[in-house]
């Protein structure tokens, strides 16, 4: 019975199991701060919203037509969020979403890449130079943005005989669709973009 007895002593170390440590999540390995990782998924949340758009386009709203028109979900979705976030990152962010756009396969051209960059940074400095931030001046710039793009689109599908002059009003129709999708799009958007806290300060 004695040699059964733990030892008893200044001495003794009590070796007991020790569970593995869990192994890091990935955001964890990155060695991201809380801001970083709200920022990061503002922008993750900005393109699931651009994807979103994308694939809505692509399945439903390109089986509508009213008036041989339909909506365009995803310039209207890159200028309105552009438009939204400020000139300085909507610039870089439209930038980038017209090239997903483009090598998605469902742009109207190259020339998307080049202007929805433009449009939209052209949008957000405009808003910022004679407004405050709000729904009322962000929609309305971003509707202007969107006229122009389509307009644009038309023009160029005119230079490169692509269209006709009498299917204007289509451009036209397919703007002003768009145009209503971004006010029901406009709180998804700013709830996102409030993710972070700095981007909404002027």
């Amino acid at each position: 019975m004695a040699n059964n007895q733990k030892p008893k002593g200044r001495f003794y170390r009590s070796h007991e199991f020790r569970p593995d440590k869990l192994q890091a999540s990935f955001l964890k390995t990155l060695y991201l701060t809380q801001y970083q990782r709200r920022i990061l998924a503002k922008w993750s949340l900005f393109a699931l919203v651009c994807l979103v758009a994308l694939v809505l386009q692509d399945v439903i709203m390109a089986r509508i037509s009213i008036f041989g028109a339909n909506t365009d979900l995803v310039p209207c979705a890159i200028l309105l969020i552009a438009v939204a976030i400020g000139s300085e990152d909507g610039g870089v962010f439209a930038l980038v979403a017209s090239m997903i756009y483009y090598f998605a396969g469902t742009a109207p051209g190259p020339y998307a890449v080049a202007l929805l960059p433009i449009y939209g940074l052209a949008g957000g400095l405009f808003r910022e130079s004679f407004w405050r931030r709000g729904m009322a001046s962000d929609v309305l710039c971003a509707a202007i943005a969107m006229m122009v793009y389509e307009f644009s689109v038309f023009g160029l599908g005119l230079f490169s005989e692509l269209t006709n002059w009498y299917r204007w009003y289509t451009f036209l129709f397919t703007g002003i669709f768009s145009i209503f999708v971004m006010l029901p799009l406009y709180p998804l958007v700013s709830k996102i973009g409030a993710i972070g806290g700095e981007t909404w300060k002027e």
